[in-house]
């Protein structure tokens, strides 16, 4: 069974497949930036060819393209992280208001073992 075509059955390569994932983005960004070197040799080196117009195909082919395509690979990444900011966040609070509660003695009756007192009092029929 191919890593990209498990449904969840195979932890292991799922973990294994995300490793190599980074690795392997950055194997093509610096492949990319290689070829893009050489274009701008080659620039520079032609006779009608500039040392400016080297510059201009190393900026534009090269670091542009390959600073877009990592900014956005990395979006999935960030947006984890500030979910597990917010997630931390979240039940910090949650232990400091427990916390409160548990010291002020102003828990609510459930958490200290009373019997929650009922909203509407039960209506009787008179007789």
């Amino acid at each position: 069974m191919s890593i990209l075509h498990s449904h969840g059955t195979d932890n292991a390569a799922l973990f294994s497949y995300r490793l190599k994932l980074p690795v392997f983005i950055h194997l093509i960004v610096i492949g990319w930036l290689y070829v893009v070197v050489m274009m701008s040799v080659a620039e520079a080196t032609n006779t009608t060819g500039t040392v400016l117009g080297a510059i201009f195909t190393f900026l534009l082919y090269g670091l542009a393209p390959v600073a877009l395509v990592v900014y956005l690979m990395g979006a999935p990444g960030r947006r984890r992280a500030i979910k597990e900011r917010e997630a931390q966040a979240q039940e910090a609070a949650r232990r400091a208001a427990s916390e409160k509660a548990a010291k002020d003695g102003s828990g609510l009756p459930d958490q200290r073992g009373e019997a929650p007192a009922d909203a509407v009092p039960p209506v009787r029929k008179e007789t």
